[in-house]
């Protein structure tokens, strides 16, 4: 069995399991979203798969893109406007000196749009993430990570774009930059430091117990960056008294 068909039984089952009828997703343009979507077809069908765009002061590039993923898998698509609720969240917020303190509510309230939507049809949140951000915590707490599955948990970044072309993903989406939309001109990988070719390298030799080949100072930097990301990959831990 394929790495696709892997994941699209493991998807299936997971959703019967779960006694869900189907998974919505948030499309944002890029690659990961798109693929998660396109395996979610493939385990249910369309007509079982709701595509959420969820624009919140994003560009409009984001939800040209988000439809083009929807329309080349007969997605059907809602739109749920953020940008006034965000807005009006800030308005009442005391103001602070931390950016991401402010960005990272926009994928805050995308979550919560998106388990209203499922609740609503007794879907699953389908979530993007995929390996390389998982691991080094490169996702909002409670905002990406908030979701039901991963199917792309155990996919480097680099594994993500490959098997987005086998699913015939959009070659626009596909060679689109990485980018959470946090704020203009915001890219993954300029975010972090580090493209994720040379994440993926790293991650991969501290896994295969080999990391010879890799540059020390590039190794500290993502063995900090996997470290400080721990709290992100486990369930709030508990206090225990007895």
């Amino acid at each position: 069995m394929g790495v696709v068909d892997h994941i699209v039984a493991w998807m299936e089952e997971y959703l019967w399991s779960a006694g869900a009828d189907g998974f919505v997703v948030g499309l944002s343009g890029g690659v990961d979203s798109a693929t998660a979507a396109a395996l979610a077809v493939r385990a249910v069908g369309a007509d079982r798969v709701l595509g959420a765009l969820l624009p919140c002061h994003s560009i409009p590039e984001d939800a040209v893109l988000g439809q083009q993923v929807a329309d080349a898998f007969s997605i059907m698509t809602v739109t749920v406007d953020l940008t006034e609720t965000f807005d009006a969240l800030m308005a009442v917020l005391p103001p602070a000196d931390h950016h991401l303190a402010r960005a990272n509510i926009k994928p805050r309230l995308r979550m919560t749009a998106l388990y209203y939507l499922a609740q609503s049809n007794n879907y699953l949140v389908l979530g993007s993430g995929n390996k390389s951000e998982i691991a080094v915590g490169y996702a909002t707490k409670y905002g990406d990570t908030g979701v039901d599955l991963f199917p792309l948990g155990d996919l480097y970044k680099t594994q993500v774009w490959e098997i987005a072309r086998e699913l015939g993903v959009p070659q626009e989406v596909v060679s689109r930059s990485p980018s959470g939309g946090l704020w203009p001109g915001q890219t993954d990988e300029g975010e972090m430091g580090i493209t994720y070719a040379e994440l993926d390298r790293v991650l991969a030799a501290i896994a295969a117990g080999d990391v010879s080949e890799i540059a020390p100072a590039t190794l500290d930097k993502v063995r900090g960056m996997v470290a400080r990301a721990a709290h992100k990959r486990s369930a709030p831990p508990i206090c225990m008294v007895n």
